[in-house]
This record gives structure tokens, sequence and C-alpha cells, in this order.
């Protein structure tokens, strides 16, 4: 018995530190919830309210007051600042606008500038191509003006391939680029013929014949079609007043029925369609080479040769224009002996 109860002692002395941790434990598993958020949230760096305030209040007043602060006349001129305007440039020589410090523009006007100034190239690829695509020389030993020198004329198709062709394409290009004129239609191109003068280009070597290379230069090329069509032009200029409405602008004249081709120039036309075989869409002559008759030679050599073994004559009407700037007028009436007509291209 005395062995029993010290056994039973024994554990039971054993038991009790076993309750008591237990007791401890559950006494701190039943903590509140209040002081378990309040112990963990001490440890916690609190954020000064000064910058959470910065940070969460959008709609603050602080920011309503700078939303609706007014904009100095300074800053008006900043947002009224334009690059388009202050980059744009419009070259003297071949008044061509484009915009500075845009490489694509400014590659483009370099070479437009220098083609409506000196002209294009004519070198042997394109001579070697010559005789396959029918390219004729219609004239040669043509006089240019009173410096002594002498070119030649060819004429081909306009809608021709190869080199030649590409370069009938950039000729073209840099022809509507200058006078602001709209691409051919490709029916009209199907029906034209170009003209191109080709003049020698000298070699720098002192020593060296008047030809020097063989590299030629387009001074100037006239574009012929064939049409049905044209209006002559009324003898008498008419003094159009601005004011006036488009209406009366159309029908003003001694008949009272003429046609307004250009009021700036008092250009009109007799709306009776006339029959005319040959129109001249393009016309033009690099700024270098004007006023030496090379202009007065391609539209001979075209008049002369468009229509095989039927030379035209202006003065009787067989050739029209479209409708050409104020430069275009004066060779118009000077070349045609107040013959020639307008047509619609």
């Amino acid at each position: 018995m005395h062995v029993k109860h010290t056994y039973s002692s024994r554990v039971s002395s054993q038991r009790k530190p076993d309750s008591a941790s237990s007791t401890s434990v559950v006494a701190k598993r039943k903590r509140p919830l209040e002081e378990v958020l309040t112990t963990a949230s001490s440890n916690v760096p609190t954020i000064p309210p000064l910058k959470r305030q910065r940070k969460l209040s959008v709609g603050s007043t602080a920011s309503k007051k700078k939303q609706k602060a007014p904009l100095s006349s300074s800053s008006l001129t900043q947002l009224h600042f334009s690059i388009d305007k202050s980059t744009l440039r419009t070259c003297p020589l071949c008044n061509l606008s484009y915009t500075k410090g845009a490489p694509e523009d400014e590659s483009l006007h370099r070479t437009h500038c220098v083609r409506v100034q000196r002209g294009m190239e004519w070198g042997k690829e394109e001579e070697r191509e010559s005789s396959k695509i029918g390219v004729v020389e219609v004239a040669s030993q043509v006089k240019v003006g009173k410096s002594g020198k002498r070119g030649r004329i060819i004429s081909c198709p306009v809608d021709c391939s190869g080199k030649i062709g590409s370069k009938i394409s950039a000729l073209l290009q840099t022809i509507n680029l200058s006078l602001s004129s709209p691409a051919l239609r490709q029916e009209c191109i199907r029906n034209c013929k170009i003209y191109m003068f080709l003049l020698p280009q000298t070699s720098a070597n002192p020593g060296s014949s008047s030809l020097g290379s063989s590299r030629e230069k387009i001074v100037g090329c006239v574009v012929a079609q064939r049409i049905s069509s044209a209006m002559a032009i009324a003898e008498e200029e008419v003094k159009v007043n601005d004011d006036a409405d488009n209406g009366d602008k159309e029908n003003l004249g001694r008949g009272g029925h003429l046609v307004m081709v250009d009021s700036g120039t008092g250009l009109f036309c007799h709306p009776e369609p006339l029959r005319t075989p040959m129109g001249v869409p393009r016309l033009f002559v690099p700024s270098t080479y004007r006023r030496q008759g090379i202009a007065s030679a391609l539209l001979d050599a075209a008049a002369a040769n468009f229509i095989h073994g039927c030379p035209l004559d202006p003065r009787k009407g067989q050739v029209a224009f479209t409708q050409p700037t104020g430069d275009g007028k004066a060779l118009m009436v000077r070349w045609g002996g107040g013959g020639a007509r307008i047509y619609e291209e």
C-alpha cells in the first residue's frame, strides 16, 4: 500500500506541472484579439501624416487650387508654339516649301532644287537603251542662246520602260512639283510623247575637246499628247472685278459668253470646241537655261514631228496648251502668234 501510495503521489506530482503548463498555453491562446493586434501594430513603422496626406489626397484642396490656377502669359506663349510653322521654309531658288530638320524633306529639297536649276543628266546607260525603246533624234546642232553651245532634241514615248522610263518619271515628278500640277493620268500618258533638249557637258580639263565627256544634260522638255478639240483664246483681255460672282466672271466679253481660264492674267476663251490635233500638257526649262530659245526649239520640234508627215502650225490653231502660268502664257502667245488654243487636261 505504501508503495502504491508513493507511486500515485509521484504520478500526481508529475501531472500537476503538465496541468499548469496546459493551463498557461490555453491562457495564451485565449488572449484578446485587440491585444494581439495592438502588439503586432506596435512593431510596424508608422507613415508621417503629412506624407500620407500628400499621397492619398488626390482631390485635396491644394490640388484643386493648383488645377484652377490661371495660366500666365509666358505659359500661353509656350503652349502656342508650333514646330511646323517654326521650321517651315520656302526655297527662293526652286520655290519649294519643306520642313527644316526633317531628313526626308531636306533630301527631297536638295534633289529637287538641283534639278530645277540645272536639269537632269543623260548618260551612257540611257544612250545605250535608246535604240531598244524607240528613242528618235528629231533635231541636231540646235543653237542655245548667244553662248555658241549646240545641243540635240530627242523624242520617245512617255510610258517607255527601263532606265529611260525611270528617268522620265523622275523628270515629270520634278515638273509637277515645280508647277504645282497633278500627275498626268494613265490614259493621257499612253497618248503622249516627250521631247527633251540634251546639251553636252564640257569637261573640267582645259585641254579636252568641246564635248569633253559623253554625258549630257536635260535642259528642257515638252510633253505632247493627241487631243480632239480645244478653245480659241479671246483676242482682248478682259478685266475682272474681284468682287464679282463666279457666274459673272464666266460670262464676260464682247459676246457675253467667254470661259474664264485665269482671272489673274485676264485669260479668257470662247467656249466653242474647235478641232485641234495636238496638246501640250507640260513644258519645262530649268531656271539656269531659260531665255535662251530652248522652249521655242522644243515646241518647233514637237509641232513638226508629233504626227508623222504632217507638220502642225500653231498660228492656224493646230496646237493647244493647258492652263499656263504667267511665263507660260507669254511663251504661248509669242510662239503661237496669237493662234494657240487652250484645252482642258
